[in-house]
């Protein structure tokens, strides 16, 4: 499951944008975004998801659960 951010908890520090390896979270019209088609958990990158280790704000980087589990390519 890809993550992503609950924008009513976001405060826009940007410091989850910086933190992704895949670049996969972008600013659109004042709200972060983090694209599911790039997200891949941070496997293979980290041992915790970036965007959930740097957010200030407890919560606001969730697992989106209507979307499936990342599996590497073969």
């Amino acid at each position: 499951m890809p993550f992503k951010i609950i924008a009513s908890q976001c405060t826009g520090c940007s410091a989850c944008e910086t933190q992704c390896p895949n670049l996969a979270i972008s600013e659109v019209a004042g709200a972060f975004l983090i694209d599911s088609e790039k997200c891949t958990e941070c496997a293979g990158y980290f041992d915790e998801p970036q965007c959930v280790a740097v957010c200030p704000v407890d919560y606001t980087c969730v697992l989106d659960t209507a979307l499936p589990r990342y599996q590497k390519p073969a």
